[in-house]
């Protein structure tokens, strides 16, 4: 068997393997989302202290993010993905346990600060591989990350159903998601630094070029932050549907996201970043409009399904658009993730200060606006189709090099 043939089928198992990272660091997200109400109770919280103690979370990715590229550095993608992986299946454990809010505030900055690390060296090496294989595959990493956080909220909404300690679920959970994302680590591409290559610094500001890919993620997360945790309350208050009926809506939108996104590579390997995600941003504008018309809750499931599928496929484009613009990916995706992390922060809270001064009507009417801007500037994510088929074996021959 040639080189180039064994570096291909190396590559290819890196593929799978960082599918299954994905979906294990989906899987952390989805169990802790559905024990908060076990965790607001058990520290003795009001819904202002959660929201309070649940910033911290983003306040730690921020903070930690820019560090992700200096550990890959310094011990390889491999070893460092590895331990920042396992650090963040462990941390789950660590809200379970914190009986206060100063306590919880710690163990979410902790919990946060570890998931954006990971966050950053798993896309960093999905990129490298979509680079080696001259293919679109950031879109379905994205998806198992979305399928991993159904598997992890649907045991963890039937761990609630059973009344089960949350201590004793996340430990659970925290100990199979850490065995298996060291076994999927095997497997990834173990990429080492040159001897004579700078390491990059603990902390800088994103390049000019992330700053503008990370407004296009920052206009998709917004209006999916919006969407999740306002799609039940619009259909309630606006429409007054069934509490069943408005979380079918959340399911379904979140359903829509997981599909789109495990089906995207076909269709950006079709038609390319660029013109995948105008024609997102049209469904998503054309959603966001149903929306803010609907008078039945049907139009508004439609509409935020609509939505779901439209920016489904921006946040990995705009990854694989930052990992492909520089010579230094970690940092870059590090400054685009930092700008999505914050845009899923603040969403949130600003629909909901716009709604309480004038209706939700009028915040989704300033979702569908920015869900309309996909369409316009999703020009700057071009950087995403360069390099190609031609460049792969080349690349793909030196992966088993340690400096390359």
């Amino acid at each position: 068997m040639s080189d180039v043939t064994s570096a291909r089928d190396e590559v290819r198992r890196a593929r799978y393997a960082v599918a299954a990272v994905f979906a294990v660091h989906g899987a952390v997200t989805g169990s802790f989302a559905t024990r908060v109400p076990w965790i607001q109770e058990h520290a003795s919280l009001g819904a202002g202290q959660l929201g309070f103690a649940l910033a911290f979370t983003a306040f730690g990715a921020s903070c930690s993010m820019p560090l992700a590229g200096r550990i890959s550095h310094r011990f390889g993608s491999r070893t460092a993905l590895r331990g920042l992986l396992a650090l963040w299946t462990l941390s789950l454990v660590l809200p379970s346990v914190a009986p206060n809010l100063a306590t919880l505030c710690l163990a979410m900055f902790t919990y946060g600060a570890s998931a954006g690390m990971a966050d950053v060296a798993m896309n960093a090496l999905g990129v490298e591989v979509e680079r080696l294989l001259g293919k679109s595959i950031m879109s379905g990493l994205h998806g198992m990350w979305s399928a991993g956080a159904l598997v992890g909220s649907a045991a963890g909404t039937l761990a609630a159903h059973l009344g089960a300690d949350a201590r004793l679920h996340f430990a659970l959970a925290s100990a199979a998601l850490t065995l298996l994302g060291w076994t999927a680590c095997a497997w990834v591409l173990d990429l080492q630094a040159a001897e004579d290559e700078e390491p990059p610094p603990r902390f800088a500001l994103p390049p000019r070029s992330a700053l503008l890919i990370g407004a296009v993620g920052f206009c998709a997360v917004f209006a999916e932050g919006a969407s999740l945790d306002w799609s039940a309350v619009f259909l309630q208050d606006r429409l007054g549907s069934s509490a069943g009926l408005a979380a079918a809506c959340t399911t379904g939108f979140m359903l829509t996201m997981a599909v789109a996104r495990i089906a995207g590579d076909a269709v950006v390997n079709r038609f390319g970043a660029v013109r995948t995600v105008r024609a997102g941003g049209v469904l998503a504008g054309l959603g966001g409009l149903l929306i803010v018309l609907a008078g039945h809750p049907a139009t508004a499931m439609t509409g935020f399904a609509l939505m779901g599928l439209g920016i489904a496929l921006v946040v990995p484009l705009c990854f694989a658009a930052a990992g492909h613009a520089g010579p230094n990916p970690s940092q870059a995706i590090a400054g685009v993730a930092t700008i999505t992390y914050t845009s899923g922060l603040i969403a949130p809270s600003l629909i909901g200060g716009v709604a309480q001064a004038t209706s939700l009507v009028v915040s989704f009417g300033v979702v569908t606006a920015l869900a309309c801007g996909l369409a316009v500037f999703a020009g700057v994510l071009r950087s995403a189709e360069r390099g190609g088929p031609g460049e792969v074996s080349a690349r793909a021959a030196a992966v088993s090099d340690p400096r390359s």
